[in-house]
């Protein structure tokens, strides 16, 4: 399943202020449960993630993403953050919430950056591994795209 991220708005800010850059900084993915319910325009830490994952083959905090890029389209005027797909191999976990954040290693100065509903519905279903691999496959378009006007 491919997905895409909503930004949290402090996120915003963030970026325009240089405390984020995509290309350079340790940026994370953790899984929360579905008893996380995302705040996009108070949640601007890690810290106010809760019900995060725990499971076989799974570390607290998540996994860092690989292969950062950023590239901007003339055309369609967007600017698009994207990495490789995370796998967690041989694990056991049920996730409904990616979260995509800046790791300081110090869940509150670790800004948050977008998430994601794995369910990609409007239900409150999760995603499950059984002693097998979670992968998450971004979106062809990117994980996060902004369009400029």
């Amino acid at each position: 399943m491919a997905v895409v991220a909503k930004v949290y708005g402090p996120a915003l800010a963030a970026f325009a202020a240089g405390s984020i850059n995509w290309g350079s900084d340790t940026i994370k993915v953790a899984l929360a449960t579905s008893t996380y319910t995302p705040d996009q325009d108070a949640h601007d830490f890690f810290n106010d993630v809760t019900n995060e994952v725990s499971g076989t083959g799974y570390t607290a905090g998540g996994a860092t993403l690989a292969s950062k890029t950023s590239t901007y389209t003339a055309g369609t005027n967007t600017t698009a953050l994207d990495a490789a797909d995370v796998t967690w191999a041989t694990s056991t976990i049920t996730a409904k919430w990616a979260i995509i954040y800046k790791s300081t290693g110090t869940s509150s100065t670790s800004p948050l950056i977008a998430y994601v509903d794995m369910d990609n519905s409007s239900g409150s279903a999760s995603i499950t591994s059984t002693a097998g691999k979670f992968t998450i496959t971004w979106d062809s378009a990117g994980i996060v795209t902004f369009t400029t006007a």
